[in-house]
C-alpha cells in the first residue's frame, strides 16, 4: 500500500523530510478496524512529532492524527462497525499514524462519518473536535445541552482548528462566545463561525474583554499558548475554570488562581487511547454526537485548504503552512 512516511526528523524545506513509500497492507485483528483512507488532515502535533532532531528510524515511520475513510474490514471483536461504513477519527498517537492507504484503528475512538460531509470536510474535525469538546464538556463541566446558557467563554487561539470547532460547540451549548483573533482574515473567520465579540490576543486583552462591559469571564480556554497566562488568572471569574492544550516550560504563578478558588485543567486528546482509559468509547460518541450536529445544520466543517492527492510533497507543503502559525481553519491533503 502507499504511505508517506519518514525515516529522519528534518527541517520541512528538506526533500527527504517525508518520503513516498510502499508497506503491507495492516490487517485487522481485536476491536480493530481497518480503514481505507481518504482524506487526512493536518496538525500542529503531527509538525511537532516531525520536528527535527537526532533520531533515526530504521524502518520507515508514518505519522499523522486525523483521517476518514471507507472500513475495509473488521476485527473479530468489532460490534460498531461494519465493512462499508464511512467513518472519521484521530487515531492513537501511540500506534502508526493515517498518512497510509490503510489504517488500523480502535473502533472506540472512531465516529460514524458526517453524511452531509465530503470525505475532505469530514477529515478536518475529528482531533479539533475531539480536542474542543473534551476541553468544555469534559473537562470544564459545561452543560452540553444548554444549562449554562448565557455564561461567558473567552477562546484564546479562536482562529485555528481547536478554535474554529470550539467556537461552533460553545455556541451550540447557549454560551457568549468571546473569540480572539490578531489578523483581519481570523477576525472575519471567527466572526463567520458564530463569536460574538472579538479581541486581538496580541494587545491588552483585559482592557478589550473589560471595555465590552464584561468584568471577569466563567470560561477561559487556551488554545495556542501559555503566554497569555496570567491575562486569564486576572480575567477569570472567581471559581471559575481555565482549560489549555499547551504543555508550557513558562512560569505559571498560582497565587492568583489560589485567591479566586479557580480551576486549571490539562486537555490532550490522545490520553484516552493512550493509557487504554474504561471511558475510550466516549471519543466514538462524541465524534457521533457532532456528526448529528453536523447534519443537522448546527455546525460546520472548519476545512480552509484542501491539497491532493496524499503525497510527500503534498504533506510539505501542508506542514509548512501549519509551521508559519497562520492557518486558519484546517489543512487536508485528500486521496491517494
Amino acid at each position: 500500500m502507499k504511505a508517506v512516511a519518514l525515516t529522519h526528523y528534518l527541517p520541512i524545506e528538506n526533500p527527504k523530510s517525508f518520503l513516498d513509500v510502499d508497506l503491507p497492507k495492516p490487517v485487522a485483528s481485536g476491536r480493530d478496524i481497518l480503514v481505507a483512507v481518504r482524506a487526512i488532515s493536518v496538525n500542529p502535533v503531527d509538525t511537532k512529532v516531525r520536528a527535527p532532531k537526532d533520531t533515526i528510524e530504521e524502518t520507515p515511520r508514518v505519522i499523522g492524527y486525523d483521517a476518514s475513510g471507507i472500513v475495509e474490514s473488521v476485527g473479530p471483536e468489532v460490534t460498531l462497525f461494519k465493512a462499508g461504513d464511512e467513518v472519521y477519527y484521530a487515531g492513537d498517537i501511540t500506534r502508526s499514524g493515517t498518512n497510509q492507504q490503510f489504517h488500523l484503528v480502535d473502533e472506540r475512538i472512531v465516529g460514524r462519518k458526517p453524511k452531509s460531509l465530503s470525505f475532505a470536510e469530514a477529515a478536518a474535525l475529528p482531533l479539533t473536535t475531539i480536542t474542543a469538546y473534551e476541553a468544555f464538556f469534559d473537562r470544564l463541566h459545561i452543560d452540553r445541552e444548554g444549562a449554562d446558557k448565557g455564561q461567558t467563554v473567552l477562546i484564546i487561539g479562536a482562529g485555528g482548528g481547536v478554535g474554529s470547532i470550539g467556537i461552533q460547540l460553545a455556541k451550540a451549548a447557549g454560551l457568549v462566545v468571546i473569540a480572539t483573533a490578531s489578523r483581519p482574515e481570523t477576525e472575519s473567520w471567527v466572526r463567520e463561525l458564530g463569536a460574538d465579540h472579538v479581541v486581538n490576543h496580541r494587545k491588552d486583552m483585559v482592557a478589550q474583554v473589560r471595555a465590552l462591559g464584561i468584568h471577569t469571564v466563567d470560561h477561559i480556554a487556551i488554545f495556542n499558548d501559555m503566554r497569555h497566562w496570567e491575562t486569564a488568572v486576572e480575567l477569570i471569574r472567581p471559581q471559575g475554570g481555565i482549560v489549555s492544550i499547551d504543555d508550557t516550560d513558562l512560569p505559571m504563578p498560582m497565587g492568583g488562581m489560589k485567591m479566586k478558588a479557580a480551576s486549571l485543567h490539562w486537555e490532550f486528546m490522545f490520553a484516552r487511547a493512550m493509557h487504554q482509559t474504561p471511558d475510550m468509547i466516549e471519543q466514538h460518541n462524541l465524534l457521533s454526537y457532532v456528526a448529528d450536529e453536523i447534519d443537522a445544520g448546527r455546525i460546520r466543517t472548519t476545512l480552509d485548504t484542501v491539497l491532493s492527492p496524499i503525497n510527500a510533497e503534498n504533506m510539505r507543503k501542508a506542514h509548512a503552512l501549519i509551521e508559519t502559525g497562520t492557518a486558519k481553519g484546517k489543512v487536508v491533503v485528500e486521496g491517494f
